[in-house]
This record gives structure tokens, sequence and C-alpha cells, in this order.
């Protein structure tokens, strides 16, 4: 394999975010037309008619996947945003979800945050209670 490591640009083109949106938009028109059943002939004998009352279901399904392509786009574009460059291609070498220190004092004595703390679930002394806490031990 080679380590050719993708630029910011090649990660983050407007065209994959534009088919991610309009992918959304799609699935959300095709779930509004089959629940409102705009494929039965019942609503289609009513929308020929003119009996059919409100807003048809091609109409309310173009809608739906309006606003959903929309909100999907300015969400994806709002995420981008809050991603930092240099983060893009910085290689992690210790866990995510640690914080940077517990990740490297756990990492030296081999254990856990958890396990070495030593939490028996009681709150440490000076610490107020809560409901979480246990019963009440006899100091």
């Amino acid at each position: 394999m080679t380590d050719n490591k993708p630029t910011r640009k090649e990660i983050l083109r407007p065209l994959h975010l534009v088919g991610i949106a309009l992918a959304a938009g799609v699935f959300a028109t095709v779930v509004t037309l089959v629940s409102t059943g705009a494929f039965t002939q019942r609503v289609n004998l009513s929308i020929a008619k003119g009996t059919y009352e409100g807003l048809t279901p091609i109409g309310l399904g173009l809608v739906i996947g309006g606003a959903s392509f929309i909100v999907t786009l300015l969400g994806l574009a709002m995420l981008m945003l809050a991603v930092d460059p240099a983060d893009v291609t910085k290689t992690i070498d210790r866990p995510v979800l640690f914080d940077h220190d517990e990740a490297s004092s756990s990492s030296k004595t081999g254990q856990t945050g958890a396990s070495n703390t030593g939490q028996t679930g009681a709150p440490k002394s000076g610490e107020p209670r809560d409901a979480g806490d246990g019963p009440p031990t006899a100091s």
C-alpha cells in the first residue's frame, strides 16, 4: 500500500457534500411518496377527479425532499467548518476518547483510568453526595 495521505481539498470536495445531501433529499422524497400513498390508485384517481384536498403527495414529497437537501447540506457544511485542517493529516497514537493526561498516565502504569483511581462508587471525603452514590457508610 502507498502512504499517500489525501489533502483536505481531496477529502472535503464540495461535490461530495452536495452528492450526500442530494442522496438524503432523494431518500426523504421517496419515503414521503411511499408513506402518503402516491403510487396507489385511490390517491391518483382522487387527484385526477380534483377531489383531493390539500397538498398532493408529489408536491409534499418535493417540499420534504428539498428541505432535507438544504438541511443536510447546511449541516455538513457546518461540520466541515469545525475540522481543523492540521488535524486531518495528523497521526493520533493515543486513545481518542481519553483525556490527554489520563492516556499518558494510564499508559505508564498499564491500567485504565477507572481502575487506577480507586473508585468505589462512594464520593471522596468532602464531596457532596448524590443519588447515584449508593448507601451511606459509617465513617
